[in-house]
């Protein structure tokens, strides 16, 4: 399933970003959507900007916590994916996923604008922040 058509306000932010950058979020964009149809419970996303950033939100269902994209302050040639601070979100991708993604703090995965992206890894951190609010209250992701 082919992800919606880019926003006008989406592709005004990613344009602030060196084109590697902004072709690879928009990869993870695809990304997001496609891991959001194949999970259960999560239905339609809403796509907006936070911070001035893409962010999407499981509004519809309540599933999950919010994923927002850009690019870390220390690393402007890579491209970040943002998860909730407050959430065990990060705390689960480096138990899980310490060897194949690099981190930044407890707020986002780090990815290579340039490089190969290691999507399976990526769609675990997706899949678990979409379903996240269903984890947390027993019921199945």
């Amino acid at each position: 399933m082919a992800p919606p058509p880019v926003p006008r306000t989406i592709m005004e932010a990613l344009s602030r970003h060196p084109e590697a950058v902004r072709a690879r979020l928009l990869d993870i964009r695809s990304l997001i959507f496609e891991v959001a149809a194949e999970s259960e419970g999560v239905g339609p996303l809403t796509e907006t900007l936070k911070w001035g950033e893409p962010a999407y939100l499981t509004e519809a269902s309540g599933s999950g916590s919010t994923v927002r994209l850009g690019a870390p302050r220390s690393f402007p040639d890579k491209c970040a994916v943002f998860f909730n601070c407050n959430t065990t979100l990060l705390e689960t991708f480096r138990s899980h996923l310490g060897g194949e993604l690099e981190f930044e703090g407890n707020r986002a995965v780090i990815v290579p604008a340039e490089a190969a992206v290691p999507e399976a890894a990526l769609a675990f951190c997706l899949r678990a922040a979409l379903t996240y609010h269903q984890r947390k209250a027993g019921q199945r992701p």
